[in-house]
Parts: C-alpha cells; sequence; structure tokens
C-alpha cells in the first residue's frame, strides 16, 4: 500500500511529540531529522525534502507552537499543511476547450507506465461527467497496444478509434479529431506511444502531433512505482514537449510514495488523478489535501463517501428497511450477503478500511484481517442455507448446520463459529445505532465477521 512506511515512520515522530507536555526547540529539531529521513527513504527528491523540512521548521519553531496548548498537535498541523502545499494546495482539473467543439487531451508516457490502460480509465471518468470522449490509438509501434486500447474502450463503453499501425501517429489524430466533429464526440484522448527510456525520436513525434492538432492538454502518465526516476521522467517531458498535469499510476502497489511528494515541487505542473487499483474504474481525482491525511494516517473519510455513492446500488426502499432492521439486531444472512456484494463493488474491505481515519490499521495488518478464501467459504456457508434459514438465522439448529457444512464441503465446527460471530455481531449492532443513514446500513451493517468462518476478525 502507497505511503506505508512513510506513514507509520511519522506516525513514529508524532506519537513522540505528543508525549511532551512542552517542546523545546531542540525537540523540534530532533523530530525534524528523523521527519527528513522518512522523507528520502520514501525517494522523495532530496532538494524537495530540504524545501519542505525548512518551511516547517520555520513555523515550528515559534513562541505560538512552542507555547500553545498543545505543541505537539501545533506540529502535525504544521506538517499537514506543508504536504498539501507540496502537492499543489489545490485540486486541478483538466482544462477543457472554451468555446471548441472537441478538446484534445495528449497522453504521453514511457513504456510500461499504464498509459494506454490509464487512457481507458480517463475516458470512463469523463464520461461519468457527462462528456463523450474518444480514444485514439495512436501508437503504432506496439502491435498489441491497438487491440488493448480496443479492448479496454469496449469494456468502459467508449468508442475507439483506430487506422491499424500503416499510418503514422500524427496522421491517425489529425484523423481521430476530425472523426470526433463528425461523430459528435467532444474529448479526444490520444493514446501514443511510450519507449523503454526517453529518446530523440520519441520528443519529435509528440511535438508533431502538437502541431498537427489544436492540444488542449498534454497529460504525462508515469509509473508511481518507480519512485525518484518518475519525477525525472516528469520533469525531461515537461522541459522537451510541455505538460499540463500528471496521471501517477500504481499508487495502490508497493510504492514509497516519493513522486507524489515531488513531481509538483519539480515540475510545477499538478498531479491531476491517481490509479489506485487494477480495475478499469480505480482512477482517483487527485485531491492533496486527501493525500496528505492519509500520509499522516488520518484517514481519508470524503473519499470513501464518494465510493459508497458511486458503487452502491442499494434502492431507497430497500437501504432504509436494512438499516431498521440492523438497528434492531435482526439482520439475516441475506443481508450479510448484499453487504459482501456491495464491498466488492467498493473494492473491497482493505480498502475502505484503509479510509477511515484513528483504527491504526496498517497496510499489512490488513492482509491478515481480509482472507479472500476465507470470504468464498463464507459464501458458500450462505449459499448453503434454505431461504427460511437465510430469512430467520435463530432457527438455526444442529442437524441444519450439518447439513450446510456438507454442502458447503466445510467442517461442521466452521459452521458453528460462524453462527457464533454472526449472533454476536446482530448483538453488537443492536447497541450501536448511530452508525447507520438512510443508506449506510446496507454497506456497514453486515461487514461484521468479514474476516470469515476463521474468525470476526473486524467487527462492524
Amino acid at each position: 500500500m502507497a505511503f506505508e512506511s512513510l506513514t507509520d515512520k511519522l506516525q513514529n515522530v508524532f506519537k513522540n511529540l505528543r508525549s511532551k507536555g512542552r517542546l523545546t526547540e531542540e525537540d523540534v529539531k530532533t523530530a525534524l531529522k528523523e521527519v527528513r529521513m522518512a522523507l528520502l527513504e520514501a525517494d522523495v527528491s532530496f532538494k524537495v525534502t530540504k524545501q519542505f523540512v525548512k518551511a516547517v521548521e520555520e513555523r515550528a519553531i515559534g513562541q505560538d507552537v512552542m507555547n500553545g496548548l498543545n505543541p505537539g498537535q501545533m506540529v502535525i498541523k504544521i506538517v499537514n499543511e506543508e504536504l498539501i502545499s507540496l502537492m499543489g494546495s489545490e485540486t486541478t482539473e483538466i482544462a477543457f476547450a472554451p468555446g471548441k467543439s472537441v478538446t484534445t487531451i495528449l497522453l504521453c508516457g514511457l513504456q510500461g507506465a499504464g498509459k494506454t490502460t490509464a487512457a481507458a480509465k480517463l475516458s470512463g471518468n469523463l464520461m461519468k461527467k457527462g462528456k463523450r470522449p474518444l480514444l485514439a490509438a495512436c501508437d503504432v509501434y506496439r502491435p498489441a497496444a491497438v487491440k488493448q486500447l480496443e479492448v479496454n474502450g469496449e469494456k468502459v463503453g467508449v468508442p475507439v478509434f483506430t487506422m491499424g499501425t500503416d499510418h503514422s501517429p500524427v496522421d491517425i489524430a489529425k484523423a481521430a479529431v476530425e472523426h470526433a466533429k463528425k461523430n459528435d464526440r467532444n474529448v479526444v484522448i490520444l493514446d501514443t506511444a511510450g519507449r523503454l527510456q526517453i529518446d530523440e525520436d520519441m520528443m519529435n513525434e509528440l511535438v508533431a502531433i502538437r502541431n498537427a492538432v489544436e492540444v488542449t492538454q498534454s497529460i504525462l502518465v508515469v509509473d508511481a512505482m518507480t519512485g525518484q526516476e518518475a519525477v525525472n521522467v516528469a520533469e525531461e517531458f515537461s522541459n522537451r514537449v510541455g505538460i499540463d498535469g500528471v496521471i501517477l499510476t500504481k499508487l495502490d502497489g508497493d510504492t514509497r510514495g516519493g513522486a507524489a511528494l515531488s513531481v509538483k515541487a519539480i515540475t510545477g505542473k499538478p498531479i491531476l488523478y491517481a490509479g489506485m487499483g487494477e480495475k478499469l474504474t480505480d482512477l482517483e481525482q487527485f485531491y492533496p489535501d486527501r493525500m496528505a491525511n492519509r500520509i499522516l494516517g488520518m484517514g481519508d473519510v470524503l473519499s470513501l463517501i464518494e465510493k459508497a455513492e458511486e458503487n452502491i446500488d442499494i434502492d431507497e426502499e430497500t437501504g432504509r428497511d436494512m438499516a431498521h432492521r440492523l438497528k434492531k439486531g435482526e439482520f439475516n444472512y441475506n443481508d450479510y450477503l448484499e453487504s459482501m456484494k456491495q464491498m466488492r463493488k467498493m473494492g473491497g474491505l482493505s480498502s475502505i478500511l484503509g479510509l477511515l481515519p484513528g483504527l491504526g490499521i496498517k497496510g499489512k495488518d490488513l492482509e491478515g484481517m481480509v482472507d479472500e478464501k476465507q470470504l468464498k467459504q463464507t459464501e458458500a456457508i450462505i449459499y448453503s442455507m434454505t431461504k427460511e434459514e437465510r430469512e430467520n438465522p435463530k432457527i438455526m439448529s444442529l442437524p441444519r448446520k450439518g447439513r450446510i457444512a456438507k454442502g458447503a464441503g466445510v467442517d461442521i465446527a466452521v459452521v458453528n463459529r460462524f453462527c457464533k460471530q454472526f449472533e454476536q455481531t446482530r448483538k453488537m449492532m443492536k447497541q450501536m445505532p448511530g452508525m447507520f443513514g438512510k443508506r449506510g446500513g446496507g454497506m456497514f451493517g453486515g461487514l461484521g465477521g468479514f474476516g470469515g468462518p476463521g474468525g470476526m476478525k473486524f467487527p462492524f
């Protein structure tokens, strides 16, 4: 999970600060030395790290902070604000051509950065915002690129303009824009070729495309997992071709996070989106303030709410009914199955817990808490129940459990454990009515026991 190591180190620093009633100048400097080491280990640029620590120190070593009621918290607040400033302060949207029938977006980047996938993700994202995008396959050097774009375009419901691999990228780009104008598509996304490394031919081709068509935005796609190298690539593209923004891919992977913290400071160009998973829906608008909260272990409730609103498809009446049953501790196994379905749409329990503040759960801990094999085993147990058993958990008897165990292919002890945990969750839900809103019950209520039949590792 992105930033995990950095988050752990920063939280240790802040824990030490909070434990002190008063802070001396030496306390602050010692803490900032550790912050500096944590940032460098996260592959943040040395220049950016030096400027960041200096900015925090200048604000933190002052009378208002040192003599404040909670100086430790004040320093954390300053670090948070400087992190936000480092990543761009404000969220930047893609600019669309004013008064033009077509906005043209040029996607560029090195091979392997995930550019073609990012093109499809971006097109799907823009379509949700009411745009009518067209994907254009301008990579004529990698035979699979055209097919990959066509397949992904079909998955997100966006048409793809192709001319095969026998035409120049410049001609394809020009034809794509004309095609868009004639077919009522108001955004063209040009998926250009990447190279294993930056070379003259690559840069000249991008410049030629920009000269041939009226490009509204040039967006660089960089792999966050390459760390500081991603920043070097961004700087090179910015200087040679000119870019308006960056899409960071694979930010959910085993990355130290240095690229996200350095790109804006080095290039002056904002991060527009972050790729947070392999699904074509896993492209998030980049919010500097929310990312700073995640880095500092403060969670990201706003992103969680947006994810829920976008993915949960329970109708209002069903949601109210489920929430009512949850408040009374009367939810059943059908509700449990529905919650599992909705949770998966939101990216799984790991994704949800990673956005909740104050739980103190780290990425490596989540791996042990969320076992997909156990989740499937849980589903098999419920699917082996009769309609009556699913609707009324109270009728569960030993003979019934024995039959269910055979149907699910598990030992009866596993079924016994799961049913016991389910009852415990029902009782707990009855005592926690404040958790449920009009629709929230369907999402969180059935999450109790999602550790699976092997153990209720995270009861909601």
